[in-house]
């Protein structure tokens, strides 16, 4: 988002503005954040699989949010030691790449459980070796098929490994104010339990949401409602037009009394909505169940 923040005179209020950009909103509509929230839980159910088959150890994978951040919001959020594996997308700038994010006990765990230890790891925050580099990219290769399969469409571009870092804040996947779509998840993979980050920039997903899931128009918004409002079921009755009496007539009413109508028989009743008459109708019949046969629709004017 572009924004510029605006400070008042001195002397004058203390409080600031921020300059919203409209051609760039921050947030996800909620029909592209529904779209997403379902492509991402698939992400996470085919991760959990491939990383059980990988690693041989039980895995699960939970997805939690997905939001819409800058880079640099996302990096920020980021600890200063972990794993980014940043990942190329090759239709788009080659400046702007893709991060798979998790911990670095994460993945030392991992490396344990396919190397047949306990995946248990106490050690300080480190960078991974040569070798174990090489066992990461295995997995990621398996992560960046199931993401591939889980967003179809939404994801186009052909997606690669480019370069593993241990420092968020000096691993450069976009520029800082580039929007990024962010998804997060929870991974457990035995008895370890470890939060994972995926950041696709925004580029490469929107423009392709747009036409899968669209946003509607606000011109379309009276037909919408008109065609909302054509489904809501309504109350009708076939009713006998009211009459007027006295308070004394109903305070003396007792069991028995009767009540002239003043309605001939032959007179149709009628038909109201939601307590409005629509229309008058005459009594009739449909198999073995009352129904009424209209005879006459009134139009109110309002």
């Amino acid at each position: 988002m572009t924004s510029t923040r605006i400070s008042r005179a001195p002397g004058a209020s203390t409080r600031n503005v921020d300059v919203y950009d409209f051609r760039r909103p921050t947030t996800l509509a909620r029909e592209h954040s529904r779209a997403l929230e379902l492509a991402f839980e698939t992400f996470a159910r085919q991760w959990g699989t491939q990383l059980t088959a990988n690693i041989r150890a039980r895995s699960h994978v939970t997805f939690e949010t997905v939001l819409m951040n800058t880079y640099d919001e996302y990096a920020a959020s980021l600890p200063s030691s972990t794993v980014m594996v940043l990942c190329t997308l090759g239709d788009l700038d080659a400046d702007a790449k893709a991060v798979i994010q998790f911990p670095t006990g994460a993945a030392l765990s991992w490396f344990s459980h396919m190397l047949g230890g306990t995946g248990v790891h106490n050690e300080a925050e480190r960078n991974l070796t040569q070798m174990e580099q090489t066992l990461l990219r295995k997995l990621v290769v398996d992560i960046l098929d199931d993401l591939r399969y889980s967003l179809g469409p939404l994801l186009s571009a052909d997606i690669a490994i480019d370069a593993i870092h241990h420092n968020s804040q000096f691993a450069q996947a976009a520029g800082t104010t580039e929007l990024m779509i962010v998804a997060s998840f929870t991974v457990q993979s035995g008895e370890q339990t470890a939060p994972a980050t995926l950041a696709i920039p925004a580029d490469a997903i929107l423009r392709r949401l747009g036409d899968a899931n669209p946003v509607i128009n606000a011109a379309d918004a009276r037909a919408l409602v008109q065609l909302q409002l054509s489904r809501v079921p309504v109350d009708v009755a076939l009713q006998i037009p009211s009459v007027a009496v006295t308070p004394a007539t109903i305070l003396g009413l007792t069991v028995g009394d009767v009540i002239p109508l003043g309605h001939p028989k032959h007179k149709p009743l009628d038909l109201a909505v939601g307590g409005q008459q629509l229309a008058t109708a005459a009594v009739g019949a449909n198999g073995s169940r009352m129904a009424c046969v209209v005879i006459e629709t009134q139009e109110t004017p309002r």
